[in-house]
């Protein structure tokens, strides 16, 4: 029989569940795999108090905390963005009809506008607004030209999003603000420390990835920029680490996928299907664990 792990109080004199804060990382396609990490506490009966994402972690982020299932951002998953008819006709659906929308719409060759882009294949259960939100939300962005990050969580959700998913090169930056804003997971790939003495257990899931090959072959211009971009988070990830670690730290076999390889979501979710029952037993672990009063 499947133990239950939820936060309910016990009876009178029993001590509650310890709570638990989601902190879901940046990746691009490799961060379908935090599909699992939902499922994972869908199945144990938790809900977290807290969630915080950088990028594809906070779109993810955003669907549980609208009160979405795992199997339900899943089902989407693969209806959307991992079906190939889908995606091209809905970036088809995208293009300006003149040459004037496409300039009123900040339209730049060899760049997709992002916040249309989420428009087009976000469900509809992500509401607009932070405060429609069953679970608090932390969505992390960077600030381009204050050299910082920007922690959205009230206001324009989708718009905070947008700018948390706005991979440079790829999307055109969003404007929070006034502010110039890009992806999210340059200044923090995973947003652990935003949800430091939130809950008594803190789950991190690293999705950045590396470098994959032989050793030995030259990468391609697109593989090395994307290479030195995670080279760049797994040293920031690293240094967090050091100043310290969250209570569990979850990291999928995702190195071989790249950034932008959604076409492939099937395959990311097969590979990193082991990471559910990572979780669940790492949850056991600290839930039944003698507690230090």
């Amino acid at each position: 029989m499947k133990q239950d792990l939820s936060m309910t109080h016990g009876s009178a004199g029993a001590p509650a569940r310890p709570t638990v804060a989601l902190a879901l990382g940046g990746g691009g396609a490799r961060g379908l795999a935090h599909i699992h990490v939902i499922e994972a506490l869908d199945e144990l009966g938790i809900r977290p108090v807290a969630i915080a994402g950088s990028s594809i972690g906070a779109i993810m982020g955003a669907g549980m905390a609208a009160g979405l299932r795992g199997e339900e951002i899943q089902a989407h998953t693969l209806s959307t963005v991992g079906h190939r008819r889908e995606v091209v006709n809905r970036l088809w659906q995208l293009r300006p009809s003149s040459l004037s929308e496409a300039m009123a719409s900040g339209f730049r060759f060899g760049q997709f506008n992002v916040e249309r882009v989420l428009k087009a294949f976000l469900p509809e259960a992500i509401p607009q607004k932070f405060s429609d939100l069953e679970i608090p939300l932390k969505v992390v962005a960077t600030d381009y030209y204050g050299q910082t990050e920007k922690i959205c969580e009230k206001g324009d959700l989708r718009k905070a999003l947008a700018a948390s998913a706005a991979l440079p090169a790829i999307f055109t930056p969003v404007r929070i603000d006034g502010r110039v804003m890009i992806d999210g997971g340059i200044y923090n790939p995973i947003p652990f420390d935003h949800l430091r003495g939130l809950a008594d257990i803190v789950i991190a899931v690293d999705v950045v990835g590396g470098p994959d090959g032989d050793g030995k072959a030259i990468p391609s211009r697109i593989d090395s920029l994307f290479g030195a971009s995670q080279l760049m988070m797994q040293s920031i990830i690293a240094m967090k680490l050091k100043e310290g670690a969250p209570d569990i730290l979850l990291r999928p076999d995702v190195g071989r996928y790249r950034v932008m390889d959604f076409l492939r979501a099937q395959d990311v979710l097969n590979a990193t299907a082991a990471i559910k029952d990572e979780l669940k037993r790492a949850l056991e672990e600290r839930m039944t664990a003698p507690r230090l009063t």
